[in-house]
């Protein structure tokens, strides 16, 4: 046998070692089972919006709080709009300081227009004891928002019953002064509580821009809290804050809800004006599902 033939040998050898799991043989990655979504509510298109609302956060019932009622001539205060900066359909939510009222129910000091989970809504829009819930969104305020200098709430954590369920556990909330004021509000579990802002950042920079909201929440009494919010055309970010050790749960109750919108005090209405929020892009995730 010569020695081309050894050599020839030699590399079939080698190359069947190869192929029947030597180390020059990659390990394979594993393939992954695709991640839960979240529950998402995307706007398509003018036309139909309650019952777009309806269909994903309603359940078998009414998941939008508006004003229609006293000021039917308007018709409905949520619509949806092209959006030329997200090159895509959004919410508007819009909220007149005259006739608009809460809901017709008797309040003469506030006045709602907001989107909600509660008792009939899927329960994977309800956040539980001891669960954790990701929700995100992108929200833009008018270039010449005026936020009332009691409240004026576009998101709260509220809980669906049980004890203290009408203060809420986390509020959003701009806030007039000199300069404006974007805060993060908690309130404890009893209604001796008291009101704590938690973070509090200039209103300027998120007048006339939208930005993206990521919230994570884990109910419980000794639960977390976490919220970033970035501007949409640069990612810069406006807002953080964390905690990993507040109350966030009411005694006897059975689930907490989202709620999205303009909720505000009527109480200096001479410092207000007609005003429009918009919203797109709501997501519900629990546990390991995920918003993208």
């Amino acid at each position: 046998m010569n020695i081309k033939t050894l050599v020839l040998l030699a590399a079939v050898a080698t190359c069947c070692s190869c192929k029947k799991g030597g180390s020059a043989q990659p390990t394979p990655e594993p393939i992954l089972p695709p991640a839960t979504q979240g529950v998402k509510l995307v706007a398509d298109g003018p036309g139909n919006t309650y019952e777009l609302i309806n269909s994903v956060l309603g359940g078998t019932g009414e998941a939008v709080e508006d004003p229609d009622c006293a000021h039917g001539t308007f018709g409905r205060h949520i619509r949806e709009a092209f959006d030329n900066e997200l090159n895509k359909n959004v919410f508007v939510f819009t909220m007149h300081v005259t006739p608009d009222n809460d809901r017709c129910n008797g309040a003469t000091d506030r006045q709602r227009n907001e989107i909600k989970t509660y008792g009939p809504s899927p329960a994977n829009t309800k956040g539980a004891l001891n669960e954790t819930v990701t929700y995100r969104w992108k929200f833009k305020l008018d270039g010449g928002m005026k936020p009332s200098s009691s409240f004026t709430h576009i998101h709260q954590l509220k809980a669906g019953d049980g004890t203290n369920e009408d203060a809420p556990l986390i509020t959003i909330t701009p806030r007039a002064g000199n300069p404006e004021k974007l805060e993060i509000i908690h309130t404890g579990n009893t209604s001796a509580s008291t009101l704590n802002k938690v973070k509090i950042v200039d209103l300027a920079p998120f007048k006339g821009a939208w930005v993206e909201v990521v919230e994570k929440v884990t109910y419980k009494t000794a639960g977390s809290y976490e919220i970033k919010i970035k501007k949409v055309s640069d990612g810069t970010t406006l807002l953080t804050y964390s905690n990993s050790n507040i109350d966030l749960w009411r005694d006897a109750a059975t689930f907490i809800r989202p709620k999205w919108g303009i909720y505000r005090s009527l109480n200096n209405v001479s410092a207000l004006r007609d005003e429009e929020v918009s919203f797109a892009d709501f997501c519900i995730a629990e546990g390991n599902a995920v918003c993208n």
